[in-house]
Order: C-alpha cells, then sequence, then structure tokens
C-alpha cells in the first residue's frame, strides 16, 4: 500500500503508549493495531481527527505516501 501509517513515531515522541492511544481515540486497541501496521483499508476522518487532537500533531505527521 502507498499509504504508510506513522502512529508509532508520534507515540514514541509523545512518550505514549498504545493502550493510552487507543483509550483516548476510543478505538480497541486491535483497531490502533491494523493501523499501526498498516493493513488497515480506510480510516475515519473523524478517528484520525481525535488522534490528531490526543497526539497533537497534524495528519501529515502520521499519515506519508510512498510509490
Amino acid at each position: 500500500m502507498a499509504i504508510i501509517v506513522n502512529v508509532d513515531v508520534m507515540l514514541a515522541k509523545r512518550k505514549m503508549s498504545s493502550g493510552e492511544l487507543a483509550e483516548k481515540v476510543g478505538i480497541t486497541p486491535a483497531n490502533l493495531s491494523i493501523l499501526k501496521t498498516n493493513k488497515a483499508k480506510a480510516i475515519r476522518f473523524s478517528t484520525l481527527d481525535k488522534i490528531c487532537e490526543v497526539l497533537d500533531c497534524k495528519p501529515g505527521d502520521i499519515l506519508d505516501y510512498q510509490k
């Protein structure tokens, strides 16, 4: 897939665990894991918005495009 999700990078920068992020965003740890491993086929804008709010970042900080 050409879209790469770099949630791990932002979690490390914010010194936050995956479980804590999942809880604050309101998604299951399993769904967050799917995002982190680039296995997700889609992400809701509302989820992306909440992730960015919790991690205090922009979508471009966690999403990347590679050919």
